[in-house]
């Protein structure tokens, strides 16, 4: 239901429309360079008719056609144009983005974004013009008035998604091609087991990298090792990123006390977590709660 102090479309403004955490361009020119993804915060789907080779984690594929590309930003991965020509576009967004509606599973749990699935789907030719005009929507709307254009692009993006679940991938999953790759899953998917968090009473078993490496039956070094060589970041980033996008989630969507949340996140004191919530995101929990 729309609150009666909702913007009246008459009065939006350009900030009112502003969309937060989504950007998509089109590609429709020569390979005067190769294209260089600056942002590796976002999440990216790619519609590209060319002929590359994509790098990714500890894989190289050879692409020569029109490819679906989904590309994970705890991954690394790299693009070398193969052709003088590319056309497609590219769709940058956050997690939070496509995740604002509701707490869903994290994008890395997605069969797509999945450390271990396959980031590529080649299209055949019928199927090219159902998945352009997703893309074409999605770049009409976001140059639009429409008050809730978010909300639609949202639903265009989850529908190039899950229209993509429907393809056959060009491979099922990824071979990982070594131990790091396979310990890196291992503590990633450890790591997302334990959320959401759904009660105030609940708390997280693994909150270190000590306490990942245990479970996982290896050193700590060696697990800091294979995560830092695998994503870029150390095994503390990770876990202190999930946990304050966790916190964030709480304080937003439940009606739980700071006490309660510092808790059930592993922090014995309020003060704690304060600091720690202030150090990562640079305001308080409770100014968190009110923006």
């Amino acid at each position: 239901m729309l609150s009666s102090t909702a913007v009246s479309p008459a009065k939006l403004t350009t900030q009112d429309l502003k969309l937060k955490g989504f950007k998509i361009y089109a590609v429709d020119q020569p390979c005067t360079t190769k294209p260089h993804f600056s942002r590796r915060d976002y999440y990216k789907v790619i519609l590209m008719t060319t002929k590359a080779r994509l790098h990714y984690g500890h894989q190289s594929w050879e692409l020569d056609g029109t490819y679906l590309l989904f590309l994970n930003p705890h991954i690394p991965y790299s693009m070398e144009m193969l052709a003088d020509l590319r056309h497609g576009y590219i769709c940058l967004f956050t997690e939070e983005f496509i995740t604002s509606i509701d707490r869903s599973e994290s994008l890395q749990q997605s069969p797509l974004f999945k450390i271990g699935s396959a980031p590529l789907f080649q299209l055949r030719e019928d199927q090219v013009p159902f998945m352009s005009c997703i893309f074409q929507k999605m770049l009409a709307e976001q140059e639009a008035d429409y008050p809730f254009k978010d909300e639609l692009i949202r639903t265009y993006l989850q529908l190039a998604i899950h229209e993509v679940l429907h393809l056959q991938p060009a491979e099922a999953f990824l071979q990982y091609k070594n131990a790091a790759a396979r310990l890196t899953a291992q503590f990633l998917e450890l790591l997302e087991q334990q959320f959401p968090v759904e009660s105030p009473e609940q708390t997280l078993p693994l909150k270190t990298a000590q306490e990942f490496a245990d479970r996982l039956a290896v050193h700590v070094n060696h697990l800091n090792k294979a995560v830092k060589e695998v994503t870029g970041k150390p095994t503390s980033v990770h876990i202190t990123s999930r946990i304050t996008d966790e916190a964030k989630a709480l304080l937003q969507h439940t009606t739980w006390s700071v006490a309660e949340i510092a808790y059930c996140l592993g922090f014995a004191y309020s003060t704690y977590f304060n600091n720690f919530f202030k150090k990562q995101t640079g305001m308080t929990p409770l100014a968190c709660r009110k923006s």
